[in-house]
Formats: structure tokens, sequence, C-alpha cells
């Protein structure tokens, strides 16, 4: 499937046509698999972080309406921002995207959010020492992928009071604006 934009809706452009093809033929106006990711991950972070900040820091941390929790159905609660992150990814996946994405951590509160592949190991934890993005190819049951890693950063106090206080955080120290995990996200390629 070819890809076609014209310059007003390319990133729209490529992020549908990511999402919709199977061959992912992305090179439509000079975009690359990275520009692509970065495309992808600039929607996702400014997703998360517009939950993060408006809707659970706000109405837990400032105006005490509801709370947060990992638990949110049986404690009629809101969805914690990584749950609603694996949330769209999921849904994401259901719709047949051509791309993957997830949340993870060297300190995750729930174990299977922790690095799997070399890929993701050696990336998160350069992400963690640098603070900046991580990019490789990699190769998984016989398919190749540009494999990107994004940090994720503690963007308010619930963050950080969330997984300090947390009885399975393997890490109680963190402080605003820390490196708490990575977002990986995956192309498939040609």
């Amino acid at each position: 499937m070819k890809i076609s934009f014209n310059k007003r809706n390319t990133l729209v452009g490529v992020a549908l046509g990511l999402a919709f093809s199977t061959s992912a033929a992305i090179a439509a106006d000079g975009w690359g698999y990275k520009d692509v990711a970065d495309a992808l991950h600039l929607i996702m972070d400014s997703d998360r972080t517009v939950y993060t900040k408006l809707i659970v820091n706000r109405l837990q941390n400032e105006e005490k309406v509801i709370k947060a929790s990992e638990h949110w159905k049986d404690d009629k609660a809101l969805v914690l921002p990584a749950q609603m992150f694996r949330y769209g990814s999921e849904l994401v996946a259901e719709k047949g995207a051509a791309f993957n994405y997830s949340l993870l951590s060297l300190w995750p509160v729930n174990k299977q959010n922790a690095p799997k592949t070399a890929v993701e190991k050696e990336g998160l934890a350069s992400v963690a020492k640098t603070g900046t993005p991580f990019y490789k190819e990699e190769t998984l049951g016989g398919k190749k992928y540009f494999t990107a890693i994004y940090p994720d950063k503690a963007v308010v106090k619930a963050c950080i009071a969330c997984h300090n206080a947390h009885k399975d955080s393997p890490r109680t120290d963190f402080k605003l604006g820390d490196v708490m995990g990575s977002v990986v996200l995956r192309l498939p390629m040609k």
C-alpha cells in the first residue's frame, strides 16, 4: 500500500496510514521511521500528560474530588495514567494497527511492565541514564521492527507519590522530572 500526503496533513496522514497499513510504506514526503515514531510519540505523550495533569492531578490532588486507583472499577475511582495508556494501546491493537506501543520501566510496579527483549533492556537503561530517546532496529518473531524508546517522566506530584508509596514499587525515591519508565514504540519495517 502506497501512502501519499500533502504538506498540510503529513503528520496525521502518516499516523493514520501507518495505523491501518500492513506494509507501512512510510517514506512519503521524506518521512523516515524515526520521524513517524517521533510524531506518534508526540501525540501519545501529549495525551498522557493532559490526562495526568488536567484529570488525575487536578481531581485527586488539587480539588480532592475523586481518587485514582489501580483498582479503579472496584474503588469507583479514576483510571491511573499508566492504565489509561495501556488501555489505549490495547484498543489500537484491536483496531488492527501495524505498529504497537507500551509503557515499560526498569522499576515496574507491575512486573509485566519490565523490559523483556535485549533492545528494550538496552534502550530503557540508555533512556534512564540520558533522559533522551533511543532508536534501534530489532527482529522479533521473524519480523523486522524500528524500535523507538522515549523517556516517561514524572510530570506531577501525583506520579511520584503513587510510585514512591506503592507496596510493589522497587524504587521509592522518585522526584518530579525523573525518568520513571519509557514508552516503547515499534514500527514494522519492510
